[in-house]
């Protein structure tokens, strides 16, 4: 966390401060949970699941309060960089095993149904027109 950050936070802190406003009514203002606020005031944006979400919620909460998002950022790019997760990913046997869908029956009773109605319809039509004597 750099010092940067925290000056930052403070800012959006003092500002939410001077508009009187609760970070849970920020929350419900625009959507962005408390927890994900509060690292925003502290200068913890490492908590973010990525930089695109930090960036985001930075964007988003600075707008709310009237600051301009877009300029903060671009002064300040060195504060926003975070470091990239470690993604380990070996070749071998396992790794392009294939996955059922979990959902898969469930997406398929729709269809079903409707296959039946479907039935249902042609065996009525068929019925009713036997009954009238077309057939």
């Amino acid at each position: 966390m750099s010092e940067e950050l925290k000056r930052i936070g403070e800012m959006f802190r003092i500002k939410r401060e001077e508009m009187s406003l609760s970070l849970k009514e920020i929350e419900n203002a625009t959507s962005i949970r408390q927890t994900y606020l509060q690292a925003i005031e502290e200068g913890h944006i490492s908590q973010f699941l990525s930089p695109v979400y930090a960036l985001g919620f930075i964007r988003q909460y600075a707008t709310f309060l009237g600051i301009d998002g877009d300029k903060l950022i671009q002064e300040h790019p060195e504060a926003f960089k975070m470091p990239r997760p470690q993604q380990e990913f070996s070749y071998g046997i396992g790794t392009l095993e294939s996955r059922g869908n979990p959902t898969g029956g469930v997406r398929s009773i729709p269809h079903l149904v409707w296959g039946a109605i479907g039935v249902g319809v042609l065996i009525a039509a068929w019925y009713f027109a036997k009954l009238v004597g077309v057939l």
